[in-house]
């Protein structure tokens, strides 16, 4: 395609070919940014082509020519006219306008180097002047789970597991099957989320990392042959996009080792947090004996004598996929509600998954300071001390108070 037949295509035309690019996985076709990029473009498609909704306008093409816009009709105005949209009233946070022309931006800059157009117009300051400010929400204003937050709550799963897990132990033996295997599965349920509340709480591993992602296929969720417990180590996905040892310190140990004798896996393969969902469960058992080459009336007569079917895929080596980080933020959203934490935050009604990480991280910049957090964060030293910078301050704030003190004499 010669550069004046790309020019001369809609815009839409090169949206696939640029999400592949910035996508994840085989064939880039995955991945959260790909997600929310084809989102914006999409947005950005319609505003261009006179989608406005209530709006009047009638897009960037002339009200004569009946067309799709195509790269001719994209210049710096173009691009100061959609900055003035995303920061009209919609509603917008200024730092979520800020993102979402960053999407824009972006693909803007890939055009350019796919010969698309002949300048990145996008990034022009004429272009960009109508964005707002940085509304100055800083790292250190994010939720972080307070000690008395994280001691609550982790005391609360630990109490609810160990009080399960005894009812389960200490059955009659005359007890039934079927109410046996209730207390085994409500056992089971208790200690998986006292093992993933202990592990988001003391490694500061990012949730992606730990659970299944279902737009990245190569975030599966953390398998049993990834975790050492004598070792204290667990292997993760991380964020640079590689394989990599993360610390397991000693409060997570014991949850993990407890949980995994209980649940007894049938194979190093099976996730550490399998979902509980019974629906999935359901669907995922009957295609499994299926494929097996069971038959639906001999597949329903094996369900029966399960109380759930996760014991089934147990018994039968059935691997259930790992919850999600959403699956994962439900637990926690559960949990913090019936262990009746406090929690005053403007965003999060509940102990967030990543509040777990950030309050790892205040425990240990204030504690070894900025480059051992950093290496236990796996982030840059740099990036640590913008996040945490607010401890950096009150800190220098103690310091300038000494030295008054030492000159001035207590000026309080």
């Amino acid at each position: 395609m010669t550069p004046r037949e790309r020019t001369n295509q809609s815009l839409a035309s090169s949206f696939e070919r640029y999400l592949q690019d910035k996508g994840k996985g085989r064939g880039g076709d995955g991945g959260n940014y790909r997600r929310n990029a084809a989102r914006e473009l999409e947005r950005f498609a319609e505003w261009a082509a006179g989608d406005h909704g209530d709006d009047d306008r009638t897009g960037i093409v002339p009200d004569d020519v009946d067309r799709e816009p195509t790269f001719n009709d994209l210049d710096a105005r173009v691009f100061r006219e959609y900055a003035r949209h995303l920061a009209g009233d919609r509603g917008l946070k200024q730092n979520t306008v800020q993102t979402y022309y960053r999407y824009i931006s972006a693909w803007c800059g890939w055009c350019v180097n796919e010969g698309y157009l002949e300048a990145h117009y996008a990034q022009r300051a004429s272009a960009m002047a109508p964005l707002p400010e940085d509304d100055g929400r800083k790292p250190g204003d994010q939720q972080a789970w307070t000690s008395e937050q994280r001691h609550a709550l982790t005391r609360y799963v630990d109490d609810e597991a160990r009080n399960a897990i005894e009812t389960y132990t200490t059955l009659p033996e005359d007890t039934n099957l079927l109410d046996r295997q209730r207390a085994r599965y409500a056992a089971l349920k208790a200690a998986r989320d006292r093992a993933l509340v202990f592990v988001l709480a003391y490694t500061a591993v990012r949730v992606g990392e730990l659970l299944r992602d279902p737009n990245d296929p190569r975030r599966r969720g953390v398998r049993w042959e990834d975790l050492s417990l004598e070792d204290g180590s667990m292997d993760v996905y991380r964020k640079k996009q590689q394989w990599d040892a993360a610390s397991l310190p000693d409060p997570v140990i014991s949850p993990l080792r407890s949980y995994r004798k209980l649940m007894d896996p049938p194979t190093e393969r099976w996730p550490v947090f399998p979902t509980f969902d019974q629906r999935t469960l359901a669907g995922l058992v009957q295609e499994e004996l299926a494929d097996r080459g069971e038959r639906p009336d001999a597949i329903d007569e094996q369900r029966e004598e399960y109380a759930r079917d996760l014991l089934l895929t147990l018994d039968e080596d059935i691997w259930p996929p790992s919850i999600t980080t959403d699956g994962a933020r439900s637990i926690l959203q559960r949990l913090s509600e019936a262990a009746g934490i406090d929690i005053d935050h403007p965003k999060h009604e509940y102990l967030a998954p990543h509040g777990g990480r950030r309050g790892m991280g205040e425990v240990l910049v204030r504690a070894f300071g900025y480059t051992v957090a950093a290496r236990y964060l796996d982030n840059s030293e740099e990036m640590v001390r913008e996040r945490y910078s607010h401890i950096e301050a009150g800190e220098l704030g103690d310091v300038a108070t000494e030295a008054l003190n030492e000159v001035d004499g207590d000026f309080v």
